[in-house]
């Protein structure tokens, strides 16, 4: 939020006056691009403080006056913030990839929707064999997280503008962006958001053309989004490559499952390491996320899991070098011993068939 006198400015104020300029309806997507990324959104919001306001309308607690932030300390914990191990499966593999391209100087990674560079700092700090090769970027749009990255990167605002040979990550981004909305009512209707005095409200509008990727069959009430701007993200981002591949990590499924599912399952809300409220509440004070539906993209080169990934990568050879470590250690760890340790369990939550070893890692090369 934004105090302008004695006038407060928050994301519902622009999503607002958006609908009024729109004369009473915006479709979905613009909607979430305003409530994530809009002056005063989730993740661009300037941060006040770190109390948090009980919702008179729920009486469930949304964090207020902040910008939505990765972490222990933040609304969600992805793969990197689990603990350095993750990152250093990753330096492995960008070794890896460095070596099959030719040993490029400079080898360019990109590390896009880096948030804090909690990802870049585990790179560096595992000191990967193409480290005097490395050219790191962590891209990344809100400005309070780009001020928390490793002074040892380079850190932007924007994807890089010329083509290079590299990498490019996107480890949970997709699902950040913003998607149309549709819903199943004697037929595919789009979702657009209006306001009906105190509340935001769906309205439903046939649309002048039906996005192809919906299913044909589907019953009344179900619902799907529709990723067009993931879709553009991985066209662009593989378009930067002259030789190399875009590694994405996150929850995929397809537009025909999501449409069988109850959408409360894809379609999810966060705050505080918590489920937030309904999507249209809290708008500004809540991410936002959705499954990517992965026939939408681009046709990848490879497909896996996160488990069977970080496993080709060797992750339980870093598992069993802590365990040696911690052993020799033992009578008096220290620090370093008690990291090595750590690796046991870091590995547990990476690999969980029912967590984040279930996220979809796709490949495109080029």
């Amino acid at each position: 939020m934004t105090w302008l006198g004695s006038l407060v400015l928050s994301a519902a104020d622009d999503v607002r006056r958006a609908i009024a300029a729109a004369g009473g309806a915006i479709r979905f997507d613009e909607f979430v691009a305003i409530a994530l990324y809009g002056e005063h959104g989730f993740y661009t919001g300037p941060t006040t403080s770190d109390h948090s306001t009980e919702s008179s309308r729920t009486g469930e607690a949304v964090l207020a006056g902040r910008t939505g932030q990765a972490g222990r300390r933040g609304d969600f914990l992805t793969s990197p913030e689990v603990g350095p191990l993750f990152g250093a499966v990753i330096a492995r593999a960008l070794d890896t990839w460095w070596e099959e391209l030719g040993r490029p100087d400079p080898f360019v990674v990109v590390d896009a929707g880096a948030g804090p560079g909690t990802l870049a700092r585990a790179v560096v700090a595992a000191q990967p064999r193409c480290v005097r090769a490395l050219a790191y970027r962590a891209v990344e749009l809100s400005a309070a997280q780009r001020a928390m990255h490793p002074p040892t990167v380079a850190s932007s605002a924007t994807m890089p503008d010329h083509r290079f040979t590299g990498v490019v990550i996107a480890n949970e981004l997709l699902d950040n962006l913003p998607f149309r909305l549709f819903v199943q009512d004697g037929g595919w209707q789009e979702a657009y958001v209006a306001h009906d005095n105190a509340r935001f409200v769906e309205r439903l509008v046939t649309p002048a053309e039906l996005p192809a990727c919906l299913p044909m069959a589907a019953t009344h009430g179900a619902r799907a989004a529709v990723n067009d701007a993931a879709r553009v993200w991985v066209e662009s981002a593989s378009a930067l490559l002259e030789r190399g591949r875009l590694v994405m990590f996150d929850y995929c499924t397809t537009s025909a499952e999501m449409a069988q599912r109850p959408w409360r399952e894809w379609l999810r809300t966060y705050a505080g390491h918590a489920r937030g409220v309904h999507y249209l509440s809290a708008v500004g004070e809540q991410d936002i996320t959705v499954e990517v539906a992965i026939d939408q993209l681009p046709s990848p080169s490879h497909v896996t899991t996160q488990a069977e990934f970080l496993r080709r990568h060797g992750i339980e050879s870093f598992v069993d070098e802590g365990r040696a470590a911690w052993q020799r250690s033992a009578p008096t760890p220290d620090l370093a011993a008690m990291t090595m340790r750590s690796r046991v369990s870091e590995a547990e939550a990476l690999l969980d068939p029912d967590g984040l070893g279930a996220f979809s890692v796709a490949e495109w090369r080029r």
